[in-house]
């Protein structure tokens, strides 16, 4: 984002004065942007889209999962970049997982509204496309043979017809079909199954994106492999807390389509600035290598 507008932020993508252009939007914006500021020799640090996924283990807390996914997929009505959008949940917990889940979504029917009103836990969405995109989702994921086991339907738009309010939706998929593997920007949350630990990392690595994810399980082992290379595909891995759980202090940014850049953190500092050599002689002499002379 930039001070001005869209007008002043189209002139600083292809101001030659601009090093480094940082750009927080969708993949899209991302492949826009990209190659403008790369024709001039510029440099990009993007964060993209974001369609995160959360495993869960036959050993998971199911108390910490419920939490954590219902947080992270309805908090901000499905609006973050963090958002939890996929859930790949070992087979052996999936029915009591959803069921539990369903029923954290229908106490959330009476806590959608005003986003100034304290009692408050999901707010609108931004826009009426917004809204269409959902429904177009949520239609696309039904004729794939997907059930909508909670939510997905509008509320007050009888007291607030310009506003968007909606139910966040909970949908049981019987595979990671196309739909599934697009972000939707909207309360959209997929429950898929999985048998083997190595099924559900290549569900979880098999979308463009790669922000955030999170695993829950109690098994050591399952955890050590998640966050490392042969794991998570993602910028951001997370233990038995949701995806949208950012630590403030960590390298945030993701991979894939998600752009590659890192924002906050130890090192973020280092992407903003220039790097550069510095050798000084403070002496009277220069010694020449290979003792060369010049008479």
């Amino acid at each position: 984002m930039v001070p001005g507008g869209r007008e002043v932020g189209e002139h600083l993508v292809d101001d030659p004065r601009v090093a480094l252009v940082s750009a927080t939007g969708s993949v899209a914006m991302g492949r826009a942007v990209g190659p403008r500021v790369s024709a001039r020799l510029g440099r990009c640090l993007l964060e993209l889209g974001g369609n995160n996924a959360a495993v869960v283990a036959p050993s998971a807390d199911l108390d910490l999962v419920v939490r954590g996914s219902v947080f992270a997929a309805a908090g901000t009505a499905g609006q973050r970049c963090t958002s939890l959008r996929r859930l790949i949940v070992h087979e052996d917990v999936a029915d009591e997982v959803t069921d539990r889940l369903a029923g954290a979504y229908r106490q959330l029917r009476e806590r959608i509204g005003d986003p100034f009103d304290d009692a408050t836990l999901v707010g609108p969405l931004i826009s009426e496309r917004g809204h269409a995109a959902m429904q177009d989702a949520l239609a696309r994921a039904q004729a794939d043979g997907g059930t909508v086991v909670a939510g997905g339907g509008r509320v007050g738009e009888d007291a607030a017809p310009a506003a968007y309010y909606v139910e966040p939706a909970l949908v049981r998929m019987p595979a990671q079909t196309p739909v599934v593997e697009e972000e939707t920007f909207a309360p959209i949350l997929y429950v898929m199954t999985y048998r083997t630990f190595e099924e559900a990392v290549e569900l979880h690595n098999g979308v463009p994106q790669g922000l955030s994810s999170a695993l829950f399980t109690r098994d050591q082992a399952e955890a050590e492999r998640f966050v490392s290379a042969a794991g998570s595909d993602c910028g951001i891995v997370n233990v038995n807390i949701g995806t949208s759980g950012a630590e403030i202090g960590g390298a945030f940014g993701g991979e894939k389509e998600t752009g590659g850049g890192r924002e906050s953190g130890s090192d973020s500092w280092k992407a903003y600035m220039r790097r550069a050599t510095n050798t000084v002689n403070y002496g009277g002499e220069l010694p020449l290598a290979q003792g060369v002379e010049f008479l």
